[in-house]
């Protein structure tokens, strides 16, 4: 069975990782299970960037394989923002919410997409990395009391619920985290062995 850490604290994060995980030959530890883990600066110019960094810190203390998201919400009429800056947006997720539907007042164009990378290190060595993504729509005001971030306000395409109105197993099939994690974790299933080898895993 393959092992690796995501590199994370955020239990929510945890949580869908989790879900993603299941049915999958893949054994999940986070950095809940290595306290201490004294961060690191996310000073990436983009989302992959800022994956590898944290996927790197995490390798190293942890000692074993690791894993890092970066993600966020692109607003068209915002000039893509808050992007790589969406968790810096405001000190909470309503806060961000509110922050965010405030500068959308009078915008037309609602167009967004949620972005999520993923990088994996192993021996301190950044060697994959993988984006995904989800288009959706900026709705008028948070609907749902489920997920978490900006999830009350984006409607997806091709759906007439927000993330925060969805049930989670639906959300966790179609979301940008979905995405990019179905392509890492087949990257783990096919090469895992072969690093086991090259890196004496």
């Amino acid at each position: 069975m393959a092992y690796i850490v995501a590199a994370t604290a955020n239990a929510h994060k945890v949580d869908e990782y989790r879900k993603l995980l299941e049915g999958q030959n893949v054994e999940l530890k986070s950095l809940l299970d290595y306290p201490g883990f004294p961060g690191v600066e996310e000073n990436g110019r983009s989302f992959i960037e800022n994956a590898g960094i944290k996927a790197l810190a995490a390798c190293k203390y942890c000692d074993v394989p690791a894993f890092a998201d970066d993600s966020g919400l692109e607003v068209e009429a915002l000039d893509g923002r808050p992007g790589i800056y969406s968790a810096r947006y405001a000190p909470t997720d309503k806060e961000r919410i509110a922050r965010l539907l405030d500068e959308m007042k009078g915008q037309t164009n609602r167009r967004a997409r949620f972005v999520c990378a993923i990088a994996i290190a192993i021996n301190g060595e950044v060697i994959e990395s993988f984006e995904g993504e989800i288009k959706g729509t900026i709705v008028d005001a948070p609907r749902g009391e489920s997920g978490f971030g900006y999830d009350p306000v984006f409607q997806p395409d091709g759906y007439d619920q927000t993330f925060g109105e969805m049930a989670p197993e639906l959300k966790n099939r179609i979301s940008h985290r979905a995405n990019a994690f179905k392509l890492a974790m087949e990257f783990v299933e096919d090469e895992m062995s072969v690093l086991d080898d090259e890196f004496d895993l």
